[in-house]
């Protein structure tokens, strides 16, 4: 069973010794048609502008003008078009949450990578850069997967965590430890069963 969460930020028990933890709203979102294979059509809020086809699905199922995003999710058994309720998450013992990390555009080697990099001093050109990427003569070409310069983050990343408490009334779900993204980004939280 899934549900749509958004990441408020981290804080820590007051338990000794404390625990990190961090703290996740879960976002009221609406069922619009529970198909056969345990998935669901559900619609939330979002900043995304209204279209034409967006207006349409609000139409067909009888949404309000709010609920502007529509996205496919795992649901229980038994689930029915109307409201999706967060009442299951109080139970769970540990939870996987998709995120995308934080983007830090394009990075060297060294900070994407972990690279050592050349030494500091001593009239040498190498600095920061990678170095070597390929061979002289076979297969004369760099191999795919080669660790370089490039892109980094905004890769979507799954982990694990321990439910530390759900609280109803607000919707706040408080894990163990840290999830990837920053603070506001919004993604799935799955029950490990």
């Amino acid at each position: 069973m899934e549900f749509i969460i958004e990441k408020i930020g981290m804080s820590r028990t007051i338990d000794v010794p404390s625990v990190p933890v961090t703290l996740l709203k879960v976002v009221e979102a609406k069922v619009c048609e529970v198909r056969e294979d345990g998935k669901a059509l559900v619609a939330y809020n979002s900043s995304k502008k209204l279209n034409r086809s967006i207006e349409g699905q609000q139409t067909k199922y009888g949404v309000s003008k709010e609920f502007n995003k529509f996205m496919t999710i795992e649901v229980a058994e038994g689930t029915e078009a109307g409201e999706l309720n967060p009442a299951a998450l109080a139970e769970a013992a540990v939870v996987k949450t998709s995120l995308n990390t934080k983007g830090r555009g394009f990075q060297g080697g060294m900070k994407r990578h972990g690279f050592s990099g050349g030494p500091g001093a001593h009239g040498h050109r190498f600095g920061r850069r990678v170095g070597s990427i390929g061979n002289a003569e076979w297969p004369g070409r760099v191999q795919k997967g080669k660790k370089m310069p490039g892109q980094y983050g905004n890769t979507k990343i799954t982990v694990k965590n321990d439910v530390v408490s759900f609280d109803a009334e607000n919707g706040i779900l408080v894990l163990k430890g840290s999830i990837p993204g920053h603070n506001g980004a919004r993604g799935l939280v799955r029950i490990v069963k």
